[in-house]
């Protein structure tokens, strides 16, 4: 159960919520754990959304097929990221979107009704936990807006430049979580055309890359 907290306390759900609180969360929100293999689909679009899941560990993508089938990657999720929540609190039932496990990952899972209805054993945490959940949404909408930010660009090299400066934070150098095939799904661009323009950048001197890992050598 300590493994369990230290890898989930980070996320803003479970801000200022001791271990010992968290050990009865854990029973009173019927959470469960369960695992899978990189690339094992964790919920398809249309299914019933009775839970909210956390990273324990791997990654998970989240995806959405358009009216022609192409495949885009709307985000990934690291250790102690949540999905589901959005949908929890919007009262959505069916899933929008593809949860896939992008790695061997473990997962939390809760049932979402027991985070947003008043605990019937009047639990002192159950205040703090609805408080977070709100936290937690308003931070996924800032996330969404920086999505929104980098599709807005024009071409593909602001896209990718957009996309590099905001998962670099301060580094120069730094590892994305996708392959070239996800990149292009998440930045809704030809996987050839995104290549292409990659090895431009690299001869220009923009940047310099070995598989995932990159580095801005103009900032």
């Amino acid at each position: 159960m300590k493994k369990i907290f230290e890898n989930v306390k980070e996320n803003p759900l479970f801000s200022d919520i001791a271990f010992s609180d968290f050990e009865r969360m854990i029973k009173c929100l019927n959470a469960e754990t369960r695992t899978y293999r990189k690339n094992e689909v964790i919920l398809r679009s249309g299914d019933t959304v009775n839970f909210v899941g956390l990273v324990l560990s791997g990654g998970v993508n989240i995806k959405k097929e358009d009216n022609d089938g192409r495949i885009v990657i709307l985000t990934d999720l690291g250790i102690s990221e949540a999905f589901g929540e959005v949908f929890a609190c919007a009262g959505i039932s069916q899933s929008p979107v593809t949860i896939q496990a992008a790695e061997d990952s473990e997962i939390l899972f809760f049932n979402y009704r027991k985070i947003i209805t008043t605990c019937t054993s009047a639990c002192p945490f159950h205040a703090k936990l609805i408080e977070n959940m709100m936290r937690l949404v308003a931070q996924k909408n800032i996330e969404l807006a920086q999505k929104i930010d980098i599709l807005s660009k024009r071409t593909t090299r602001d896209k990718l430049l957009c996309f590099f400066d905001m998962h670099r934070g301060a580094a120069k150098r730094f590892t994305i979580p996708f392959d070239r095939e996800e990149l292009a799904q998440y930045l809704c661009v030809d996987r050839s055309a995104m290549s292409n323009e990659l090895c431009k950048m690299r001869s220009e001197g923009i940047i310099k890359f070995q598989r995932n890992t990159f580095e801005l050598l103009k900032i």
